[in-house]
């Protein structure tokens, strides 16, 4: 079936959809090489031997392009996390493999993670990467709710122990696998442990 097109009241084709996400990846690859600001319309539908009629027929505006993009790549990710804790029992063991699967996800899609570094410089992207930042919370607090009712994780505030479970994730992946490069799966054995022995309660062994 058709689908229709976020923010506006326009149904896309088969055809309409693979011609955005054709605009959505091309500019995705320019943001991420170029930067937000230097990257132009005119850049992204010269690139793809398209006219400008066809990038304002699907976006409204450049801004517009670039929080689609970043919509989607967060919802993405949550696919990726949700497949992966999917048929597991263990909250703790949920939260791992959470954990390794975003890092397995910010190595594949290196440029995406370069976009939300771009977007966090930008005020009006805030809105944007705020409500994937909730979801996320709201994710590992539910994981971290059930293991303190089983005395598996201490007993503090989940909504803290849920944002420091995805800082140190973000950071070392920032740190260790954009900028130094280091094996992906050496940086999730790490924050794994780090968490997981920092969430860990009477009951948690």
């Amino acid at each position: 079936m058709p689908t229709v097109r976020h923010g506006m009241n326009r149904r896309l084709t088969v055809r309409g959809r693979a011609r955005r996400r054709q605009l959505m990846d091309f500019a995705a690859a320019r943001f991420a090489e170029k930067g937000y600001h230097p990257t132009s319309v005119a850049e992204i539908v010269s690139g793809l031997h398209v006219g400008k009629g066809v990038f304002y027929w699907y976006f409204s505006s450049k801004e517009e392009l670039f929080r689609e993009i970043l919509r989607e790549a967060q919802q993405d990710l949550r696919r990726r996390q949700q497949q992966a804790i999917e048929n597991e029992a263990d909250p703790m063991r949920r939260i791992e493999l959470g954990i390794r699967s975003s890092m397995g996800w910010l190595e594949e899609n290196r440029h995406l993670f370069t976009l939300f570094q771009l977007a966090a410089s930008e005020e009006r992207f805030s809105p944007t990467l705020r409500r994937g930042q909730d979801v996320a919370v709201a994710d590992v607090a539910r994981h971290v709710k059930e293991g303190i009712v089983s005395g598996r994780i201490r007993d503090a505030d989940p909504q803290i122990l849920s944002f420091a479970v995805l800082g140190v994730t973000n950071q070392l992946a920032r740190t260790f696998v954009f900028e130094r490069n280091e094996s992906p799966s050496q940086v999730a054995d790490a924050a794994v442990s780090f968490c997981l022995e920092g969430l860990r309660g009477p009951g948690g062994e």
